[in-house]
């Protein structure tokens, strides 16, 4: 039984392939070497896990899902210039292999299916001197950064013309609103019905005097 003190006192192995074979062969070979491993087949997943855990060792494949293996050891060694990466891969991706590790600067690549033997014989690389990683210039250009798109700025606020401008009095000075008319009285018919009033009596003056109508 493995205790708590064991696990911590020994060194820990990250193992990232998109093959569950390979993975667990990784596992059993570095097991017999006294060593832990964590096992993921996400390249994104996979730079999270180095952090939270920082181990000793890290075996990437090539083809992971989410971020590639060559991306992903670029990550790696951006968050941790001491990481040491080797890639595990099949003999038809050994030449690109090859490219991803000068360019992340890992310490050796190895070729599957796998033996004990094999990692036997490059024990002493895979714990050699960690090569520089000229990869890390390009880490841009090989998985930028999705920006958020810039929006259209905004118009301008309209300004409120002046007064001179538009040729119209200030708010103060506005001409005094023009009095309602006053309604005319009606006045034509009283003033038919005292003619009429009028004639009759001129004419019944001019009768009493010209002695017409007998009183």
């Amino acid at each position: 039984m493995t205790t708590l003190m064991d696990s911590e006192s020994k060194p820990t192995a990250l193992i990232v392939h998109e093959n569950r074979i390979t993975a667990s062969r990784l596992r059993s070979i570095m097991s017999q070497r006294g060593w832990e491993s964590e096992i993921c087949d996400d390249g994104d997943t996979a730079v999270d896990e180095y952090v939270r855990i920082k181990p000793d060792m890290v075996f990437m494949g090539l083809n992971l899902p989410t971020m590639d293996g060559h991306v992903a050891a670029l990550e790696i060694r951006e968050s941790d210039p001491q990481a040491r990466v080797i890639f595990v891969v099949s003999k038809s991706r050994l030449a690109k292999a090859n490219d991803a590790a000068y360019s992340a600067g890992a310490v050796t690549v190895l070729v599957t299916p796998l033996t004990r033997g094999d990692v036997d014989q490059k024990w002493v690389m895979m714990n050699g001197p960690i090569p520089d990683a000229p990869g890390l210039e390009d880490l841009d250009e090989l998985y930028p950064d999705i920006e958020e798109e810039e929006q259209p700025p905004l118009p301008p606020i309209p300004m409120i013309a002046d007064s001179a401008e538009t040729n119209a009095p200030p708010p103060n000075e506005l001409p005094p609103l023009p009095e309602p008319p006053v309604p005319k009285r009606k006045r034509g018919k009283a003033l038919i019905l005292a003619i009429i009033t009028m004639s009759i009596l001129a004419g019944l003056a001019a009768t009493f005097y010209l002695g017409l109508v007998e009183i």
